[in-house]
């Protein structure tokens, strides 16, 4: 009988303590679940620039130095030991000075479509930065490589609906391995016009001038104001005479091959609104050819040839900061924005997939590096302006994210682009103790002091020495989907650079290199 009553004793205490560790548990779940839904720490308002992260300031020195490596014509004040004066009579069966401009990537074409996109996005970081950039003498580099291409846009549009958008023949310069300094090959020119439209790359030009004319406005004011009335004249001209340079020049489809020119037509209006203030582009970005063009509700990937993301962060500016921020059309610019932030989260209830094991955004075989690294740039812009307007949250499927949250994944994409991937490799050459040592690049390649023409140059590329020439700055294309990387000269997929990606990469740095409010309005 004691016996028996000891064990109906010691099952009751049993129970209640399976009864209070089930409480337990439920008031945790309880707790994660308030927490995870809780208002994000909005921390303390940015002020004047903070201390400086040595990592990123360190990695945006070496970035800038690209653009100097990618520079045509006679240089000033060249600071790259194996770089030369070069190309300087582009242009001259036109009668005009196109010898400026930079080289797009390893070879020696001038295409104008990316490099408007390059300086588009240079002027953007330097715009939203450029304090940052102050806090690392990289101020005066950017607008000055920025300069360099603008003077080149401003000669390449000698009449209201002429632009010449291309310097050499891809074909011809493809077939050759050769230094810039020294090349001989023929230097034809392409252009649009009326009969032989280009509204994509009227329209980004128009955006690269209306965001450069705001970067040399308290600079020089009468060059501004040049960029700008090109600017405007290039956005009437690419939207009243409407057709894809990839029709009317059907032989840039192998390059750079255009989707559509809706996104361009909305950027570059995006810019000159911001440039002018003038109505008539509002209107325009939030009338019918937003609805047309701009793809409300359906979040797409940032680079040279979709500029919608870019537009859609931009606008939002406006929403966090604009008196005409209120506008329905806006708001949808902004909502979409938000929807591109909640796919690059990885935590997110609609995160991408478009990813690798490690976290890498990956989109692309080709130059993949692209998507990651703009990604993050307009990742860190839009965490900016919520800590700038002290908005706590974004919403993605009913769970909040706070503006460390998109920061954080900024970070994740810069550090691992700058060795923190499985191949313990930074794809920013120059950076670090390791970093591609065969480059696809021509003028790496082969020694300063090398006598080649067209042909014999090859040699160089077939080489298995290390390049001799450090392509300081140059972004890679970056690692497969698999995280691996091989280190080829003949690997162009992977190791060849572009002043594109520079341009993301330089403005991602200046982004996190420190902290600092952005400002409210560009003028």
């Amino acid at each position: 009988m004691g016996e028996h009553s000891r064990s109906k004793g010691w099952c009751g205490w049993f129970l209640v303590l399976v009864v209070a560790a089930l409480i337990v548990v439920a008031v945790v779940i309880a707790l994660k679940k308030r927490n995870d839904n809780s208002e994000p720490d909005l921390g303390p308002v940015p002020g004047p620039p903070g201390a400086v992260q040595k990592k990123y300031g360190d990695a945006l020195k070496v970035a800038m130095q690209f653009f100097d490596i990618q520079k045509s014509g006679k240089l000033v004040n060249n600071k790259i030991s194996w770089r030369g004066d070069s190309a300087l009579k582009d242009g001259s069966e036109a009668k005009l000075d196109l010898s400026k401009g930079m080289y797009d990537a390893g070879d020696h074409i001038k295409f104008g479509f990316p490099m408007t996109f390059t300086a588009t996005v240079l002027s953007w970081a330097i715009l939203e930065y450029g304090d940052q950039m102050q806090t690392v003498n990289q101020l005066q580099p950017a607008q000055d490589s920025l300069k360099w291409i603008t003077d080149f846009f401003i000669n390449a549009h000698p009449s209201e609906n002429v632009l010449f958008i291309q310097v050499g023949d891809p074909e011809a310069d493809h077939k050759c391995w050769d230094r810039p300094e020294t090349m001989t090959e023929k230097r034809p020119l392409t252009h649009v016009n009326t009969s032989f439209p280009g509204t994509e790359v009227a329209a980004e030009t128009a955006a690269a001038m209306a965001s450069a004319s705001l970067v040399f406005k308290s600079i020089d004011s009468a060059y501004s104001s040049e960029l700008l009335k090109h600017a405007r004249q290039l956005f009437t001209f690419a939207d009243e005479n409407r057709g894809s340079y990839s029709k009317s020049i059907p032989e840039v489809q192998k390059y750079y091959n255009s989707t559509g020119y809706g996104d361009e037509l909305l950027w570059a209006a995006s810019w000159l609104y911001h440039a002018t203030g003038d109505e008539s582009y509002f209107k325009y970005v939030t009338g019918k050819n937003g609805k047309s063009f701009a793809n409300w509700g359906s979040p797409t990937w940032f680079s040279w040839d979709d500029k919608r993301p870019g537009t859609q962060v931009l606008l939002s500016r406006l929403s966090f900061f604009g008196s005409n921020g209120k506008s329905e059309n806006i708001q949808k610019y902004r909502e979409t924005a938000e929807a591109v932030m909640c796919g690059l989260l990885p935590k997110s209830p609609t995160a991408t997939s478009s990813r690798t094991e490690n976290g890498l955004i990956w989109v692309s075989e080709w130059n993949a590096l692209q998507h990651p690294v703009a990604s993050a740039f307009l990742a860190v812009l839009y965490s900016d302006y919520m800590l700038t307007s002290r908005t706590a949250k974004l919403s993605c499927n009913g769970k909040s994210y706070g503006p460390s949250d998109l920061r954080k994944f900024a970070l994740s994409q810069a550090d691992y682009v700058l060795g923190s991937n499985p191949m313990e490799m930074s794809y920013l050459v120059g950076y670090g103790d390791k970093y591609p040592q065969y480059v696809h690049h021509r003028g790496a390649s082969i020694p300063a002091n090398a006598k080649t023409g067209c042909t014999n140059g090859w040699k160089w590329l077939n080489s298995t020495d290390p390049n001799p020439n450090v392509a300081f700055g140059a972004l890679v294309g970056g690692p497969f989907l698999n995280e691996t990387y091989v280190d080829s000269r003949n690997n162009s997929m992977q190791g060849e650079p572009s002043t594109y990606n520079t341009a993301v990469m330089v403005g991602l740095l200046s982004g996190l290199l420190t902290t600092s409010s952005v400002l409210q309005s560009f003028t």
